[in-house]
């Protein structure tokens, strides 16, 4: 296993590795289709109806209580949609429930139960996310365009404006030629591509990798080098806010951009650890102070080098080129000692990351800190081999004390202090059984990495690394506004 180095992000040799094994395309020859071809593509064959009852929708859910009870209530409106429209209701599956998996999330896995389950008596399978909200009936008009019979991959297209890390710079010479689904806005496959897929999977088991953008790692899958389809992009599946007067002409939207369940958690029972070293206290430190470290109410720096004049705390851990493994579970240990004010939530970040803590705030209002909460940006590693989720710790890490406490009591511990930290902690909860929980508003690298339109509908939590941007500029564009329901880049190009 090649670990992930944990204060400089992702190792770069292992993606120029990976690299190597992405075939690269241009434009040239293969372009995405045009509207008049789609159009020709799915004019639909003599059974055009379409019952509700061929269509199995799958919620992408997750095991913490709020995201189950979100899940539910997307489960329970459905319902009541095709009550309303006079019609049997459709198969509504949670993710979560359907196995003892870990890998379930990242959706491959999950491809031979669903073609099992439903390949000879559905016609679709649609993915939604819990914030996602369908408009039935429209829904099923647009599904009726398409021939079932044939493979489909349909969703709201993404793509990169630059080669990125986080897709292992994958066409590079061209990044905008390949496109990827929105899983927000909703995606669907036809039965018969689940069905080749499961065939493709049963005869060539899932290598064991890092999982680390699904979307993008689900379409490369799909398109198995360009002998599978590509996304057909529909226009319909829209990732504008539900009220939104354009949304009209949407069969899916979204219903939240930033969560927010009650009063946000006050600062003061926040801790928040921020991961240093003597070599970065000069440039990286300075900018926490400048930026989001105002906003913490109870903040410490942790280093290899007890500087009174920040000040840092030395721990005791050498520092480590990569991997920080020993001076996390220092920071844990710390957490639960009497050298600090007792909190109900533990964040910890690296030097590098830049971080809104009211929106994080107003985030975790919506979680219990009396369960065991593990919540960021979720990866995983060989979960087609049943390996184990974990959080990212670029873009930080948060833990309920519950959550620190369960760690510390099954006495799971770093193999060496230089051993990636965010993967050791998601080994030690997965063995614990503990979720990790994912949010989409923490982010491992910086905004340039990520698809324009995927950040215009969120008001991120955190962006990560000082390389090639001005790390307060970052802030101050991406992060400095603390309102939960104030949406970022609204000059980007809305749908329709």
């Amino acid at each position: 296993m090649i670990p992930i180095n944990s204060q400089y992000g992702y190792s770069v040799a292992r993606y120029f590795l990976l690299l190597s094994l992405v075939p690269l395309i241009t434009a040239k020859g293969d372009d995405v289709e045009s509207p008049e071809k789609i159009h020709d593509a799915e004019k639909p064959h003599s059974e055009s109806q379409l019952d509700l009852r061929q269509v199995v929708f799958v919620i992408q859910s997750q095991r913490n209580s709020f995201h189950v009870q979100q899940a539910e209530k997307l489960r329970k409106d459905l319902l009541l949609q095709s009550q309303a429209l006079q019609e049997s209701p459709p198969v509504i599956l949670h993710l979560h429930t359907l196995s003892d998996n870990e890998g379930d999330w990242s959706i491959l896995p999950l491809l031979p139960y669903l073609s099992s389950q439903f390949g000879k008596n559905s016609s679709w399978i649609m993915f939604l996310e819990e914030d996602t909200r369908v408009k039935l009936q429209k829904l099923q008009e647009v599904l009726k365009k398409f021939d079932c019979r044939k493979e489909w991959f349909l969703g709201k297209p993404l793509h990169d404006e630059e080669s990125t890390i986080i897709h292992h710079y994958a066409f590079s010479e061209n990044p905008a030629v390949f496109e990827y689904p929105d899983f927000s806005a909703g995606w669907a496959l036809s039965i018969p591509l689940v069905n080749r897929l499961t065939s493709k999977i049963e005869e060539e088991p899932l290598k064991s990798d890092f999982t680390i953008d699904l979307k993008h790692e689900v379409a490369l899958y799909i398109w198995e080098d360009g002998k599978g389809p590509r996304l057909t992009g529909v226009p319909e599946l829209c990732t504008l806010p539900e009220h939104n007067p354009r949304a009209q002409y949407c069969a899916t939207t979204v219903s939240s951009h930033s969560p927010l369940c009650g009063q946000p958690v006050k600062s003061e029972n926040i801790f928040v650890a921020v991961k240093t070293c003597k070599k970065f206290h000069s440039d990286r430190v300075p900018v926490v102070k400048k930026t989001w470290g105002k906003q913490a109410s109870l903040l410490e720096y942790y280093s290899d080098y007890a500087d009174p004049s920040i000040p840092t705390i030395n721990l005791g851990v050498p520092n480590t080129e990569r991997g920080h493994c020993g001076k996390t579970f220092a920071i844990l240990r710390r957490f639960l000692s009497s050298h600090v004010p007792k909190t109900d939530w533990l964040l910890i970040v690296d030097d590098d990351t830049l971080i809104s803590l009211p929106r994080l705030q107003a985030l975790l209002s919506c979680y219990d800190s009396r369960e065991p909460v593990c919540l960021g940006e979720r990866y995983g590693y060989g979960l087609g081999q049943g390996g184990y989720s974990y959080i990212t710790g670029g873009g930080g890490m948060v833990f309920s004390r519950e959550a620190v406490v369960q760690l510390l009591a099954s006495g799971c511990k770093c193999y060496s202090n230089d051993a990636p930290d965010d993967m050791v902690l998601g080994m030690c909860l997965n063995a614990l059984r503990v979720p990790v929980t994912h949010s989409p508003l923490f982010h491992q690298a910086r905004p340039e990495d990520y698809a324009r339109e995927f950040l215009a509908h969120q008001t991120p939590i955190s962006f990560h690394k000082h390389w090639n941007i001005d790390p307060i500029a970052v802030f101050n564009k991406w992060l400095k506004n603390g309102k939960h329901t104030e949406g970022l880049q609204k000059s980007t190009k809305e749908e329709l």
